[in-house]
């Protein structure tokens, strides 16, 4: 799947589907170099949970990240003359329109495949970042257990952890975005940048909370993509915090799991009066909103009916800084709604 062509259009649609009024805070677009603190220059190590594992940390020189979320998370920390390069499966879009563009710019990009071992070991990668089942895997033979006996460092996002074997870590998608900014602060011996960060994100999410509605919250179901059986988001994924924070409520928000397929049957009966599409891949926004409305199935759903789509770019529903993004612009279209 490629992202570029695909991207005119959906900003077409998103004028008309979503409130784009708000943009993102100076601490997601201003990726200033952190100052190193001396105890992480000094050859020592610090001691990180990495998924419920406390875990030896080195000063890492050359950062591997998988996907923009995790890539996001390192740049917005300062921490971009730490990373070696980037690996960024076509389905995100294109790093020329992240807030961190000269970020990527200035770091190499390494493939445009799934995260692998060969790869990481020619980029002499000291620490990969990336998530559970989401960059590392046990089919594809690259876990952080792996690289540990190869003596390569690695960080998960904590949001990806619930099921890791041998060392689950729950937490919800937001506190796992906050948790992963203050551990590699430590890793990285930039604490007091990963404090300023997470306090400025905090204090946005608060102010989204502050606005909301009083009422039971909007059913929203989140469709990500599939014909026979869509597939959506569970609450172990950031966009079932958007949805909540927001004043939402995401219909499958029981269903225990990060993204996963359900019967149609459950969508029609759920009543959806909103859909977040999620924008990724080589399928155009437009091109699933259409599906929606002429499948048999959804077609008289609330929420397809009076036309209220809102689309949540992916880099916005992955765990990393632009969740907050996407929580303000989905905040803001739930004020404008007349339900």
């Amino acid at each position: 799947m490629t992202a570029p062509a695909r991207r005119t259009s959906t900003r077409r649609l998103r004028t008309r589907t979503a409130a784009l009024g708000i943009t993102a805070a100076s601490v997601l677009t201003a990726a200033c170099g952190a100052t190193v603190e001396e105890t992480a220059t000094g050859g020592g190590t610090v001691t990180v949970p990495r998924c419920g594992e406390q875990v030896e940390y080195r000063l890492p020189e050359r950062a591997v990240a998988y996907e923009a979320g995790s890539a996001d998370k390192l740049f917005v920390l300062g921490l971009t003359d730490h990373v070696h390069g980037y690996v960024m499966p076509p389905a995100n879009p294109p790093v020329e329109e992240s807030p961190f563009a000269e970020d990527y710019a200035a770091v190499e990009f390494l493939s445009d495949d799934l995260l692998n071992r060969e790869l990481v070991a020619d980029a002499r990668a000291d620490l990969v970042v990336a998530g559970w089942n989401s960059g590392f895997s046990d089919e594809r033979g690259i876990t952080p257990e792996i690289l540990d006996g190869l003596g390569i460092q690695s960080f998960m996002h904590t949001e990806s952890c619930y099921n890791y074997p041998g060392h689950p870590e729950r937490v919800s998608p937001f506190d796992g975005l906050f948790t992963d900014l203050e551990r590699l602060g430590a890793i990285f011996g930039v604490r007091d940048r990963a404090d300023e960060v997470v306090a400025e994100l905090r204090s946005r999410v608060e102010a989204v909370e502050e606005n909301v509605p009083e009422g039971e919250g909007v059913p929203v179901f989140l469709y990500d993509s599939g014909t026979a059986e869509p597939m959506t988001a569970g609450n172990q994924v950031p966009p079932n915090d958007i949805i909540r924070i927001a004043g939402g409520r995401n219909i499958f928000e029981d269903v225990d799991a990060r993204w996963s397929t359900v019967g149609w049957e459950s969508v029609v009966e759920a009543e959806p009066e909103v859909v977040i599409i999620l924008d990724y891949g080589d399928q155009p926004a437009e091109e699933k909103i259409d599906f929606l409305r002429s499948f048999p199935a959804t077609t008289d759903l609330p929420a397809v009916v009076n036309d209220r789509f809102f689309v949540l770019d992916y880099n916005e529903g992955i765990s990393g800084p632009r969740n907050v993004d996407g929580l303000e612009k989905f905040a803001d279209y739930l004020r404008d709604l007349d339900l």
